[in-house]
């Protein structure tokens, strides 16, 4: 395993070869899908739901931690339960670092000035370089790249990653991204830009701390984004619940197979629910299922 000092990119890459995966779990805890024995468990408090969901976020990295190389809490999940929730995340993070998985926060940051700088503090480096702990997180450009820059300064001082909202899965995510001027669209401005904050921060293995959010759901543009940026890890939403498939996020990869991972949330956390693994698992056995489901996508995304 690659040093926690070198830099974010090269980590990244070191992690996806050796697990021989390019599988992102998302944790994602809804309490409603939960399974029965740790929802029966759980109290009705934000405090007794907190408890269930960092028992369930543990027991699923027990699981993929030897089949994946970086799980993606999301942390509006844990937030919704309050000061309870945020200590689960932080957990979370924690349990997930000692079973030597990377950690993206998916928590969508992002502010101007001192501010931009506070939110790179808190969440950017993993172990003890943050508060938070986490190897990368995910960052929105809306307010333009004075609002990058210091996302992009903490990852140099820590050797952390961030991956800026690009081209988003959600059908919706077209309104603003695609919309045009004479320079063309916004999300070809917003790749443009990570490429070029990348540019002098290259590591060994050709790629930036600077990662861009590429939806499986616009499989044209992500090969087109592939080219525009480089030397970006694409972190690839929208595989399995969302509709997107193995076919679809294949040119997101360079030619060694390196340069994309892909999420996967509730396809995996909650396999023990999917028709294919429900009769074979179902409540009882769903850390079962989570592993097959994790196996099967390793499967079907080999590079």
């Amino acid at each position: 395993m690659m040093s926690d000092n070198a830099a974010f990119g090269d980590r990244l890459a070191q992690a996806v070869t050796d697990k021989k995966s390019v599988v992102c779990v998302g944790l994602d805890p809804r309490f409603e899908q939960l399974p029965a024995g740790l929802r029966d468990a759980a109290a009705a408090s934000p405090q007794g739901r907190a408890a269930a969901f960092s028992q369930f976020c543990r027991e699923i990295i027990d699981v993929v931690a030897p089949l994946v190389p970086v799980v993606k809490p999301q942390a509006a999940f844990f937030e919704q339960l309050g000061p309870h929730g945020t200590m689960a995340l932080a957990e979370t993070i924690e349990y997930a670092h000692r079973k030597g998985l990377m950690v993206i926060l998916d928590g969508k940051r992002n502010d101007i000035g001192s501010t931009a700088a506070a939110y790179a503090s808190a969440y950017l480096g993993a172990g003890d370089r943050s508060a938070w702990g986490s190897d990368a997180l995910t960052v929105s450009p809306y307010l333009g790249a004075d609002s990058i820059e210091p996302f992009v300064e903490t990852c140099d001082s820590r050797q952390a990653g961030i991956f800026v909202l690009v081209k988003t899965s959600n059908p919706g995510g077209g309104l603003l991204q695609d919309r045009r001027s004479e320079d063309g669209s916004v999300y070809e401005a917003v790749a443009n830009l990570v490429t070029q904050q990348n540019a002098d921060r290259l590591g060994i293995s050709g790629y930036g701390p600077v990662g861009a959010v590429v939806g499986a759901t616009y499989p044209e543009q992500l090969a087109e984004l592939r080219q525009r940026m480089p030397s970006a890890w694409i972190l690839i939403p929208g595989f399995g619940a969302q509709g997107g498939s193995a076919a679809d996020v294949a040119a997101g990869f360079d030619d060694k197979g390196l340069g994309a991972i892909v999420n996967n949330s509730r396809h995996i956390i909650f396999a023990h629910a999917r028709p294919e693994f429900k009769e074979s698992f179902g409540d009882a056995r769903w850390q079962e299922a989570v592993e097959a489901a994790t196996r099967q996508m390793n499967e079907q995304l080999k590079r």
